[in-house]
Order: C-alpha cells, then structure tokens, then sequence
C-alpha cells in the first residue's frame, strides 16, 4: 500500500509540475523567434537563451533568391525563372511566419557544411512550413536531406499532389530544380 501511495504521490507531483511550467520547461524549450526569411528554405532565429541561429529547412529545397545585383539584372531566362519562383517561395515563408507570429518550433536532424541547422520547421499551431511549400509547388522534395527527415513521407505526398494538380514550379515547363540550378550556375 505504501508503494502504491508512493507512485500516487509522485504522479500527482509530475502532472501538477507539467501544468505549472510546461513540458518545454522541464525538457528544454525548443521555441525559436525568427529574426529573417533568407529565402524559401533558409531563416534565421534567435533560441530563448540569445543566440542566432541559421536554420537550413530538412527535406525540401526551395528555388534560389538573387544574391547579388549581377544576379537581379539578369536577363537570361533560367535567372529569372529561377529567381521568378525563388521570390515567391520566399514570400510565402514570410506570409506564413506573419500568421504564426514569428515564432517556429524546431527539430534539428542535422548541421549542413554552411553551419546551418538542418531542421523541419512548424509554427505554433503544428503547421509543418516544408509541407505547405512543398504542397503549392514552392519547394521541392530535396533527397539529400531527407534521409534524416521525421516527416519525409507528408513532403512527399506533397510533391505527389503538386505535381498532380500542376501547383507553382510544376506548372512552368521552363523550370529547372533549384540543385541542377546551382551545379550550372555557381
């Protein structure tokens, strides 16, 4: 009997505790406020305790940004496809970042040759960002980061479905993938 008034006690204590300070107190708080949208694929966040952050999105790859002048006077066609959908991908992760209040929660899977982190990136409310992008054609399935993917299966099922329904990037027969992009351009 006292064992079992014991375990009482001690369960009572584990739920009263959780309500009071929440699992993120006690399992550290994986909240992350963001401080840019650097393109479709890439934000940077500052963690509770102050540090900056740069957060490479797991699983997809979004169409590229123009980095530098050169690139945003381009006059070739591929640039400015490229860049045409890169800038709406990365407006779209703004868009979203500005419903959820700029706040995202984090499941770092790994750290790319940048420094970056490797993450699956969700707002407040559970919304999985790679999806939706994935989903509207704004990004897509990138098979060297999905190997270490939790949610490779929903991404892609949304590339499936963007396909399907010719959604952003897979309406345009003139679009070439972000990573065929980069291997012809840089």
């Amino acid at each position: 009997m006292k064992l079992t008034q014991q375990l009482l006690l001690w369960l009572s204590i584990a739920v009263v505790t959780f309500g009071l300070v929440g699992c993120s107190a006690l399992f550290g708080s994986n909240q992350y406020s963001v401080k840019r949208v650097s393109d479709g694929d890439t934000i940077a966040v500052t963690e509770p305790k102050g540090a900056d952050i740069k957060v490479r999105f797991a699983c997809v790859d979004a169409p590229e940004v123009p980095h530098s002048t050169q690139e945003r006077n381009s006059k070739k066609a591929v640039d400015r496809d490229q860049f045409k959908w890169g800038v709406k991908a990365q407006n779209r992760v703004k868009q979203l970042l500005d419903q959820g209040g700029d706040r995202v929660t984090l499941k770092i899977t790994d750290s790319d040759h940048y420094g970056r982190k490797v993450s699956e990136v969700r707002l407040r409310d559970g919304t999985f960002i790679q999806e939706v992008l994935t989903r509207e054609g704004l990004a897509l399935v990138y098979h060297p980061y999905l190997k270490n993917c939790p949610s490779a299966a929903a991404v892609e099922q949304a590339e499936a479905d963007a396909k399907n329904q010719q959604r952003g990037v897979w309406s345009d027969s003139k679009f070439v993938e972000p990573w065929k992009y980069r291997s012809h351009n840089r």
